[in-house]
């Protein structure tokens, strides 16, 4: 019977040496990544930065609008400040985006990041989005029939957002992206007690 000769010892420590350093490269870049902090493509934090974004988009949609459709200045004021702040927080979301070399949209389906909070969960609906027929019907109404379902539509939709900002504060420990969340969710509840009081103003209540 034949035996293979063994290595020689030289070869030996050389491979051993080499698989060391492999091991050491890959633990020394898991803890890079680790320290960076930069969330990955299936994380909360970009999941939330996606949807958000678009969730924002159409509060701003919804507020260009009303101030086509009504001379209110409160409304008109409620509308642009809306604008102003949802806009500034999509660019803010993208920009993270951007950073993290992550994509605008997820393949895999929207609001995966949610799953198992209050229902949500891969490709369902955002939270308190107007659907289609909302809005080609906020888009023919005038005066104060458009101020009233604007306000309403608009309560809905914050109320949605505050819920999706508290699920990922709850979901994330990365600094920036819980003080975002956190804003947002303080400033959308604030100005769904502004809106309440505009509606009863109105003689309507909050559908």
């Amino acid at each position: 019977m034949s035996v293979e000769p063994a290595a020689p010892r030289g070869r030996r420590v050389t491979v051993v040496l080499a698989v060391l350093v492999l091991a050491a490269g890959a633990v020394f870049a898991a803890v890079a990544a680790a320290r960076s902090g930069r969330p990955g493509a299936d994380g909360p934090e970009a999941g939330f930065a996606r949807d958000m974004s678009t969730h924002h988009a159409q509060a701003v949609r919804m507020s260009f609008i009303v101030r086509e459709r009504t001379d209110d200045a409160d409304v008109r004021l409620l509308a642009y400040d809306v604008i102003t702040t949802q806009q500034a927080q999509i660019g803010m979301m993208t920009a993270w985006l951007d950073e993290w070399d992550l994509p605008k949209t997820d393949p895999s389906g929207r609001m995966r990041w949610m799953s198992g909070h209050g229902g949500h969960g891969v490709g369902a609906a955002m939270p308190g989005m107007a659907t289609r027929g909302q809005l080609a019907e906020l888009e023919e109404a005038s005066g104060r029939a458009a101020e009233i379902l604007f306000l309403r539509l608009m309560i809905a939709h914050h109320r949605g957002g505050a819920d999706m900002a508290d699920a990922v504060r709850a979901r994330t420990g990365h600094d920036r992206v819980r003080r975002l969340a956190r804003t947002m969710a303080a400033g959308q509840r604030s100005e769904i007690a502004q809106m309440g009081a505009m509606l009863r103003e109105r003689g309507a209540a909050a559908a």
